[in-house]
């Protein structure tokens, strides 16, 4: 039983780490990366489906990524999908090739970034600590059932605890990770 609510905090906290890791992925640096494109969605003969399953993304230099359709036809499909996206980025075409070049990033909009970022870290970090609650609420309740002792309680919210300080630390980490990316010119 102890063991489980432990194991259970864990994921929990670990899922959210994961997520922000994800939600960073999707914020621009000013350097070109195909999971800027991720979320995007092409209509395919009446199908919403991802970019990645239309063509073949590459980044052949830092500030550019190039998308070969493997159908000539999606062009148009793919460059309406890209400019609905809000991502701010302009493709243009050949008739064979969709090119995107990534804009640098001004000194207002990497500040603007970087307060993103650190508002998902903080989002994340309530998501561990909400982990933290929960695995606490679960122990109390454990040894108000009698299947667990007080002092197995009090051992349970000391390794929840350090369980907290581990990933919000892993938290702190990526944020300034990310935060130096932004920054970087």
């Amino acid at each position: 039983m102890y063991a489980d609510v432990i194991k259970r905090t864990r994921t929990g906290m670990s899922k959210s780490v994961d997520a922000l890791k994800k939600d960073f992925t999707k914020v621009r640096t000013g350097r070109a990366s195909t999971t800027l494109l991720d979320e995007v969605r092409v209509d395919y003969y009446g199908t919403p489906t991802p970019l990645n399953q239309v063509g073949t993304l590459s980044v052949p230099e830092p500030r550019l990524i190039t998308i070969q359709p493997w159908e000539k036809n999606l062009i148009p499909e793919i460059e309406k999908a890209i400019l609905k996206s809000d991502l701010g980025l302009n493709p243009s075409s050949d008739g064979q090739l969709i090119r995107i070049i990534i804009p640098a990033l001004t000194e207002e909009r990497r500040k603007e970034m970087v307060k993103l970022i650190k508002r998902m870290g903080e989002d994340a970090k309530i998501a561990v600590r909400n982990a933290r609650r929960d695995g606490n609420e679960t122990m109390k309740k454990l040894e108000k059932d009698k299947e667990i002792s007080e002092d197995e309680l009090k051992r349970g919210e000391k390794e929840i605890q350090e369980l907290t300080d581990e990933f919000v630390k892993k938290i702190d980490e990526a944020i300034a990770a990310k935060e130096k990316e932004v920054m970087e010119i």
